[in-house]
């Protein structure tokens, strides 16, 4: 299993058809003032899996804050399901998570890791600046 695109945006759908539709790609924020909330954020990933990899699958989202302390967690699970197509292409998986409200107690440089099945296979950076120093 892989992940071929992770990103966070302003907003993102899927489609009937499975085509991501995303809107404001970005990798920082401002915030007004520590501690800061922001309103809303979509994480977006496309898992790729083979066939061999059919079933159901543990997935773990951290929100690690640049202290390496855990701000956030989001566990889940999720099924992979091979069809004959999927033999010669493997199987894409898009997934959009709506991120609300999270609260970030100090600037700096904060990640998002993807794990499946135990496994870490992105991070996602967000640097978080406050808007009275100028920093974003």
């Amino acid at each position: 299993m892989e992940i071929d695109l992770a990103l966070l945006a302003d907003a993102a759908t899927i489609d009937a058809a499975g085509k991501l539709n995303i809107l404001g790609i970005f990798d920082r924020i401002a915030v007004p003032d520590f501690p800061g909330r922001h309103g809303r954020m979509c994480l977006v990933l496309r898992f790729r899996a083979g066939v061999n990899e059919a079933g159901e699958h543990q997935l773990a989202i951290t929100l690690v804050g640049p202290d390496g302390g855990e701000v956030a967690r989001a566990n889940g699970a999720f099924r992979v399901t091979a069809s004959k197509a999927a033999v010669a292409e493997g199987v894409q998986l898009p997934q959009v998570l709506h991120v609300d409200g999270i609260v970030f107690d100090s600037a700096g440089h904060y990640a998002f890791d993807v794990r499946v099945d135990g496994e870490h296979l992105v991070s996602i950076p967000l640097r978080v600046g406050g808007t009275r120093s100028g920093r974003a």
